[in-house]
C-alpha cells in the first residue's frame, strides 16, 4: 500500500517525510502483537516521544502493508452521518490506544488536539485533514489543509490541531495509534466563539 507520510506539528506547520517502500516493509506473519511490541520497545526509555514517530510510522506502514484484516473492515456498521470507533488492543496499564475509526461521507470531526502523539493511516476512501494553529490562548487559524487518500499516513504531535472531514462517495476508514493522552491537554475547539475546552 502505496502512499506519502505527513508530520503535523503545533504551530500548524506540515511536511511530508521520507516513506519506506512497501516491498521493504513485507514479512511473514508479522502480526498485531508484533507491531505492538516494536511501538512499545521504540518508545522504551526516550526523553521525547515524538522523536520516535518516523519510526512509528514505519511500523504502522509495515503493519498495514501485511496484515490483510486491516485493509478490510466490515463497513456495514458505518451508516449515513455516523462516526464508528472499533478498539482493537485494551489491556490495563497499556499506555497505547490503538483503534479503527469510519466515518461516513460527509461526516466533520470537530477541530481538536490529542494531548498525546498520533499516526493515522488511511486504509480506504478520503480525508480531508484542515491543520490549525493557535493564535492566542483561545484563539485559532487555519494554516492548510491535506487531503489523503489510501495509503497515505500523518502523524501529529501531542498540540498539533485538526479536524477531519470524509470526502467523496464512500467512507473513510483510518488506522489510528496514540500515546498516552495527557487528558489536561487534550482541548476541543470552537472557532465561532473562540473558546477551547477539555475533552
Amino acid at each position: 500500500m502505496e502512499g506519502k507520510d505527513w508530520l503535523v506539528k503545533e504551530d500548524g506547520s506540515y511536511q511530508i517525510c521520507q516513506s519506506k517502500r512497501a516491498w521493504d516493509l513485507i514479512r511473514e506473519n508479522y502480526r498485531l502483537y508484533r507491531f505492538l511490541t516494536e511501538v512499545e520497545d521504540a518508545l522504551m526509555d526516550v526523553e521525547n516521544e515524538c522523536d520516535r514517530l518516523p519510526e512509528i510510522r514505519m511500523l504502522v506502514r509495515r503493519l498495514i502493508t501485511n496484515s490483510y484484516w486491516i485493509q478490510n473492515p466490515n463497513l456495514e456498521t458505518c451508516s449515513q452521518n455516523q462516526k464508528t470507533v472499533s478498539l482493537l488492543y485494551d489491556e490495563l496499564g497499556f499506555p497505547l490506544t490503538v483503534q479503527t475509526v469510519i466515518l461516513a461521507p460527509g461526516v466533520t470531526s470537530t477541530i481538536h488536539n490529542h494531548g498525546t502523539w498520533g499516526v493515522i493511516a488511511v486504509l480506504k476512501g478520503q480525508e480531508k485533514n484542515t491543520i490549525w494553529r493557535r493564535t492566542e490562548q483561545d484563539k485559532i487559524e487555519i494554516t492548510g489543509e491535506l487531503l489523503l487518500s489510501v495509503g497515505d499516513i500523518i502523524s501529529l504531535t501531542p498540540n498539533a490541531i485538526h479536524n477531519v472531514e470524509a470526502v467523496g462517495d464512500e467512507p473513510t476508514v483510518t488506522f489510528n495509534i496514540y500515546g498516552e493522552t495527557r487528558m489536561k491537554e487534550r482541548f476541543e475547539f470552537d472557532i465561532v466563539n473562540q473558546t477551547a475546552k477539555n475533552f
